[in-house]
């Protein structure tokens, strides 16, 4: 089974809907981290509500939402970009985790926490400059705290549903649409009785059901009297920006006697991304290659 995000409208087009079902992709960004499984599931339900929000981006650009913390969790972010592929990655202070820990007592026990959404436009945008709004954390859950900053920043009705483990992640979002100036009353009442239906029908929903059950079946035990305008899925995928080559330029600006030295006393030179934590290793002869100006050949980086 591969990840889709999936977006719908009601037939009066008064409200969004959106599913989203991660499970490859959430694998891949687990594959070289050891997350206990509550901050795994935390940063699984923030990179589920990333996709859904990232899926309406106007522009070829990525959406970051980054949550800045003074408790055992220093920072947690997830990125997703507009072709739909996903990244995420979190810091950890040297502290105990409690395993029941939820998102205020990991990241705001000291209520100084940042909740920070990044709108990043592509790099070569004439004018180029990201747009990023600053709140604080407020809820007790990730879905609590994007509720707020949509009603506060945005100004649009948006309840989200989120669940997460080390399996999948996955969300729900509903949205309620502004209408066209001059909209009659009775279009009115009708469209705010449609967000009322919906939100009613979604909040059946429990986070076992949305881990364990397929995403089209969900959908269809939620909306099956609706009657939904349907968009084409999107696929999403994961991928970090990190790269052997990148790497290697890292090392030739650290020195050639630097390396050498870690050379020696280590008998190789391993590195790891800092956001997905991908190992990369440079023996002797890939260091030799990299400061005579040649490329080794035959070097892999770990899986």
């Amino acid at each position: 089974m591969q990840d889709y995000l999936k977006k719908f409208l009601l037939e009066d087009r008064s409200v969004r809907i959106e599913s989203v079902h991660v499970r490859d992709a959430w694998h891949s960004a687990q594959s070289h981290q050891n997350y206990p499984p509550v901050i795994a599931a935390l940063l699984g339900e923030l990179l589920a509500a990333c996709a859904l929000l990232a899926a309406n981006l106007k522009f070829d650009g990525s959406l970051l939402l980054q949550l800045q913390g003074d408790g055992p969790i220093a920072l947690m972010v997830a990125e997703c970009r507009a072709d739909m592929s996903l990244r995420a990655t979190v810091k950890l202070r040297d502290r105990p985790v409690d395993p029941d820990g939820d998102l205020q007592s990991l990241l705001n026990p000291g209520g100084t926490a940042k909740f920070i959404v990044v709108l990043d436009p592509p790099k070569d945008t004439p004018g180029r400059q990201a747009y990023q709004g600053i709140v604080p954390l407020e809820g007790d859950t990730i879905a609590e705290a994007l509720e707020q900053y949509m009603l506060r920043s945005e100004q649009l009705h948006t309840r989200i549903w989120l669940a997460a483990n080390t399996d999948c992640c996955t969300g729900l979002l509903l949205q309620r649409l502004p209408l066209q100036g001059g909209t009659q009353q009775t279009e009115n009442d009708a469209a705010l009785e449609s967000w009322s239906r919906a939100v009613l029908l979604a909040e059946t929903l429990k986070p076992d059901e949305m881990l364990t059950t397929e995403q089209d079946v969900l959908l269809h035990r939620l909306f099956w009297e609706e009657t939904l305008l349907t968009f084409e899925p999107r696929l999403i995928i994961w991928k970090c920006s990190c790269t052997r080559e990148r790497v290697a330029d890292m090392l030739k600006m650290l020195g050639q006697p630097e390396v050498e030295s870690i050379l020696v006393e280590q008998g190789k030179v391993e590195v790891d991304c800092e956001f997905c934590g991908k190992p990369y290793l440079f023996d002797a002869i890939d260091t030799d290659g990299l400061f005579q100006g040649i490329t080794a050949s035959g070097s892999k980086s770990l899986h």
